[in-house]
């Protein structure tokens, strides 16, 4: 087949290089620069490519297209290989068509990240051979090149899902679905929760889907889906109204039942070891210690992998603890439903810092939360109106800045002994940093300063 190839960042060089082993005819096409670093692999391979452009007249002689999650459907020229009707698919569907290897697909608005390195560190600590790929930025397709792993723990965004059409997970993971990316879904959140909800549609009786029985639209979406799978709910707490695979019994135990139909079988686990903060990274650790179940690890392997993972920065990350106040950056929460469970799960007074490029954010679901925890508000952003008029009247002292160091300086002077200061913006980065892991590492070292100036 001639092979294109749109985008040539770790997915399309991954598909590329793949293709070309398969002996696929391969050409890439990317509108942006290309990094260095990729084109050099598409140099080495001796694999054509073109950047800053998109040639038309080529691509449209592909027999197929594999594009970057990236792009989206009303780009032209996904509209003329649409108009043309040659097939477009994700780096996803193409590695999958290559590996007999097991795959745990994980999806989720909020938690992805957490739940695919968790799940990923337990499998891997218990010894399996396993690979981690997808949206946490390992390319799927190179790793089946070198067809090494037994098992692949994936990361799937509903862009990546949106081009799957036979791919088939053997574990698939849905953890909650609240408006996120609505603008590629035609700002319905029933098609964005369908486009989650497609993680589904070739799972069989082999397969298993392990979703959250505590999250509203997957409640009222799933039921219109048909799946053949196992299938694994887990919930914070024992419901009558379901037959639950996971719950927890006690702040620190979980119970798993992997046949959830059945009174008898459940197990206990111990999640105290786990250093994961807040109620949602419960719900996360309930989904990785089902994987882990189902690919077989025991009791005992599941504990000990839990008290030795550390997530992925700005995601809740313990950065340091100074005179009895714990700093936590949480640079990662970009949206309010993140933010929220920031804010849920920490149970000391709180001195948030917050802010950035409002997405339309509704930020009435915080209000509650802020007058019961937050102390004090400092607001981070070039236009910083629309928080102080949701949260002025919810907290006790609210002030503004537009300088990283100086937002941690005025918390570090308003935190008291067992204070948290916490950084969740609820907001995009793009008004005063380059993207979040900028500000998240900008607060990392306002933080470290804090700690030498305390020293002197």
């Amino acid at each position: 087949m001639h092979i294109v190839i749109l985008g040539a960042a770790e997915s399309g060089v991954g598909a590329a290089l793949l293709a070309q082993a398969k002996g696929h005819d391969v050409f890439v096409s990317d509108q942006s620069p290309i990094q260095p670093v990729y084109k050099e692999k598409l140099a080495a391979a001796g694999i054509r490519f073109e950047e800053g452009t998109h040639t038309l007249a080529e691509i449209l002689t592909a027999t197929e297209v594999i594009k970057s999650p990236g792009i989206p459907e009303k780009a032209p020229v996904i509209q003329a290989l649409r108009e043309k009707g040659i097939p477009v698919i994700s780096e996803i569907e193409f590695a999958g068509r290559y590996t007999r290897a097991k795959s745990i697909c994980i999806t989720g608005t909020n938690g992805k990240t957490t739940t695919t390195l968790l799940t990923y560190h337990l499998l891997k600590e218990a010894g399996y051979k396993v690979g981690l790929a997808g949206n946490v930025g390992f390319s799927f397709a190179e790793q089946v090149l070198a067809d090494e792993f037994n098992y692949y723990v994936i990361e799937l965004s509903s862009f990546q899902l949106d081009d799957t059409y036979l791919f088939q997970p053997w574990v698939a993971v849905l953890l909650n679905i609240t408006p996120d990316h609505l603008d590629r879904y035609n700002y319905s959140l029933e098609q964005y929760a369908q486009a989650k909800l497609r993680i589904t549609r070739n799972l069989d009786s082999d397969c298993w889907f392990i979703y959250n029985a505590d999250d509203e639209v997957i409640q009222r979406e799933f039921p219109a889906v048909f799946c053949e799978a196992n299938q694994l709910t887990f919930s914070l707490h024992h419901r009558p109204d379901y037959h639950l695979a996971a719950y927890y019994t006690a702040e620190t135990r979980v119970c798993t039942n992997l046949k959830p139909g059945l009174d008898e079988g459940g197990e206990e686990i111990s999640v105290a070891a786990s250093s994961l903060i807040g109620q949602h990274n419960r719900q996360n650790t309930m989904a990785a210690v089902l994987c882990a179940r189902v690919a077989g690890l025991s009791d005992e392997q599941i504990e000990q992998g839990l008290g030795t993972f550390r997530n992925a920065d700005h995601r809740l990350q313990l950065v340091a603890e100074i005179d009895g106040v714990r700093y936590i950056n949480d640079s990662k929460a970009t949206n309010v439903e993140a933010s929220w469970y920031a804010l849920d799960g920490i149970h000391q007074r709180i001195i948030w810092i917050a802010g950035g490029t409002d997405k339309g954010n509704d930020y009435t679901s915080l209000v509650p939360l802020a007058h019961r925890r937050v102390e004090a508000l400092i607001c981070l952003g070039a236009d910083n109106e629309k928080l102080k008029a949701a949260f002025g009247s919810a907290v006790d002292h609210l002030e503004e800045t537009r300088s990283m160091a100086d937002a941690v300086r005025r918390a570090a002077g308003l935190a008291r002994p067992g204070d948290v200061v916490l950084l969740s913006p609820c907001c995009a980065s793009f008004d005063l940093f380059q993207n979040y892991e900028d500000r998240g590492r900008q607060f990392v070292q306002a933080v470290a300063n804090l700690v030498q100036s305390t020293k002197t």
